[in-house]
């Protein structure tokens, strides 16, 4: 039973997710949350125009409380605005962006609305960018295009810093997909090491502090190594002792030649 009130919440959030994004339009909205309060439920829209979604007097967010009053059946829904500075960071405008130039201009303007998507993207200072364009493009035959450029990471825990998100158009040739992923200018990089008088300052620390505590941090460390180097490996003795029995024992033309008195 509890297994199936999770699912049952967790479709009502992504049914009304959805709402929000059709009642305000294509491309005006990036990301919904939803967030619950002992005050009663909170959703924070994220997006780049702000006063679209208020509207004049806050007309558009009363008329969204309604509809999740009567028809998601909220007791107290609360809605806050997320503004997001930098769009051309956030992968799901971009998205939006380059399918409404689809649907606006034809599935012909690809090259050109993911070039200026890109653009947008580089001149911001972006560390890198992907963009993926599948379907009828530009014949009958479906394929896929990719508009690329900079460091983006693709596995691992680093992965989870790109953003990606995804859009679709909907042309006279057909349905076009547009995958975006985007690595913003301020995301830290796990393997990312940058060497400043700050990071110089802790070590000088740490190592002034072992040395008031009598502990030399590199001390028995360094000796080790140098007496690992300094005794010679096995190969390196059997090798000597090789050699040596070569030049002891004496080779056949040796043992032919008689041997020489000194007198004559």
């Amino acid at each position: 039973m509890e297994a199936r009130k999770f699912v049952g919440v967790r479709k009502d959030e992504y049914n009304i997710k959805q709402f929000v994004k059709r009642m305000f339009g294509k491309g005006k909205v990036s990301k919904v949350r939803i967030e619950y309060t002992p005050v009663g439920e909170k959703i924070i829209i994220s997006t780049h125009k702000p006063g679209w979604i208020i509207g004049k007097k806050g007309e558009k967010i009363n008329e969204l409380t309604e509809v999740l009053k009567k028809r998601f059946k909220m007791e107290n829904p609360h809605v806050d605005i997320d503004e997001i500075l930098h769009p051309e960071f956030d992968a799901q405008l971009v998205a939006d962006d380059i399918a409404l130039t689809l649907e606006r201009f034809g599935a012909m303007k690809y090259k050109a609305s993911a070039y200026r998507a890109l653009g947008r993207i580089k001149n911001g200072g972006a560390l890198g960018a992907e963009l993926r364009v599948s379907g009828k493009l530009p014949s009958d035959r479906a394929r896929s295009w990719r508009f690329a450029f900079g460091y983006l990471k693709k596995t691992g825990d680093a992965a989870k810093l790109v953003d990606r998100a995804e859009s679709v158009a909907h042309t006279k040739q057909g349905v076009v997909g547009i995958k975006v992923a985007i690595l913003s200018p301020g995301v830290k990089m796990p393997d990312q090491i940058i060497i400043d008088e700050e990071f110089m300052n802790e070590v000088k620390k740490n190592s002034t502090f072992d040395a008031q505590n009598g502990h030399d941090p590199a001390g028995p460390e360094v000796e080790e190594t140098i007496r690992a180097s300094q005794v010679p490996s096995s190969r390196a003795k059997i090798k000597k002792k090789r050699k040596s029995t070569r030049n002891s024992v004496p080779s056949k033309k040796d043992s032919d030649k008689p041997a020489s008195s000194g007198k004559k």
